[in-house]
């Protein structure tokens, strides 16, 4: 099943995690889809990093289960891009006799690991593992939180002062529910974050939230940061499903 087979969800339900398999195996993507589509998974398959590339731009992806040994570019050299710009978790999949090579992807970055032929159930087991650790954490705010701030497409976001500074170095005012809303998405870059979700992160930084104020706050973050606020660049659209963060962000 390659990527213009994806399995996407009915309308109205809630949004299922995007699984990227690249393989160049034609009947080890169609296993994996077959079998993980039933547990309410979107699923694509691509056979090589470029394939990937272009997925990752295409569309917003929550787990890449991706294959060790590739035509072109192999898995190590994908996982090593991939950890340098993206937290989206990886799972690799391996042969028996790949050893070292799966102890330098974990090394580089790879969430689990799984050998080939392997069981689709445990395949989903680990699934389910990975995404639950890779879940957002909420935003508490707290001094147990050490960063200082965040960087992301020329701006830069101060935790301690709520101070949000343009490329330009001019000074743009958040209240506080932009503030806190800003940090939630910060927190999970190239993650689909449901209104439910978003409402939960920033509770603490406005009690009075409630469902489409998110929206209403998403819009007025857009005119701060957006060159073109109807044509987000920054915070995206998923349809359906939520919002999120398209800029690559960086921890300082």
């Amino acid at each position: 099943m390659d990527q213009s087979d994806v399995v996407e969800p009915s309308p109205g339900t809630a949004v299922a995690p995007h699984l990227l398999v690249v393989d160049d195996d034609q009947a080890t993507r169609d296993l994996i889809a077959e079998y993980l589509s039933q547990y309410e998974y979107r699923v694509s398959g691509v056979p090589d990093g470029h394939a990937m590339r272009k997925a990752l731009k295409e569309s917003v992806v929550d787990l890449i289960i991706l294959d060790l040994r590739l035509p072109a570019e192999d898995g190590l050299t994908l996982a090593r891009a991939l950890r340098a710009e993206s937290s989206i978790p990886i799972i690799m999949l391996t042969g028996r006799k790949d050893d070292i090579d799966r102890i330098m992807g974990l090394e580089l970055g790879a969430d689990d690991y799984l050998t080939k032929p392997f069981n689709p159930r445990e395949l989903l087991a680990r699934v389910r593992t990975v995404l639950r650790r890779a879940q957002p954490k909420l935003v508490t705010g707290g001094p147990e939180d050490k960063l200082r701030g965040y960087r992301f497409a020329g701006w830069e976001l101060d935790l301690r002062t709520h101070r949000l500074t343009s490329p330009a170095g001019q000074r743009v005012e958040l209240t506080h529910a932009e503030f806190g809303l800003l940090v939630a998405l910060l927190k999970a870059p190239q993650r689909i974050l449901s209104r439910d979700q978003l409402l939960e992160m920033t509770r603490g930084y406005n009690e009075d939230v409630f469902d489409r104020s998110i929206d209403v706050q998403i819009l007025r973050l857009r005119r701060k940061l957006e060159r073109n606020p109807s044509r987000p660049e920054v915070i995206c659209t998923e349809r359906g499903a939520g919002y999120y963060f398209k800029a690559q962000v960086q921890a300082v």
